[in-house]
């Protein structure tokens, strides 16, 4: 899968109730991560793949189990460099989650 090497602009922080997540990200996905995404999404669904239906939100977790904020803080604005995409394993255990990458790959040129 192809795509360009772009930047995700961490501008917000946000409290996703339902789970329970505070995470910073993009007010807009970048087109070239948006397109990635859905490039991503038809071949797995393709290879017969049952994929979430909620729209993808490019984003850094911070907090996982979060208590609900009454306010969230401005956030400095930071240009994070994207050069590759990851597959990653989830390892749920008693003492919480770990994460494994399997797969890197690469995009095409730097951002």
């Amino acid at each position: 899968m192809r795509a360009p090497a772009h930047k995700l602009l961490i501008e917000q922080a946000v409290y996703w109730a339902h789970n329970r997540i505070l995470w910073a990200g993009p007010h807009r996905t970048p087109g070239p991560m948006q397109q990635l995404a859905r490039e991503l999404a038809k071949a797995l669904r393709h290879a017969g793949f049952a994929l979430e239906r909620r729209p993808f939100a490019a984003h850094v977790t911070l907090i996982r189990k979060a208590r609900a904020p009454s306010t969230l803080p401005p956030l400095p604005q930071v240009d994070w460099p994207v050069n590759e995409f990851v597959l990653v394993r989830s390892i749920l255990s008693s003492e919480g989650s770990r994460y494994a990458v399997l797969e890197r790959f690469p995009l095409q040129g730097r951002s």
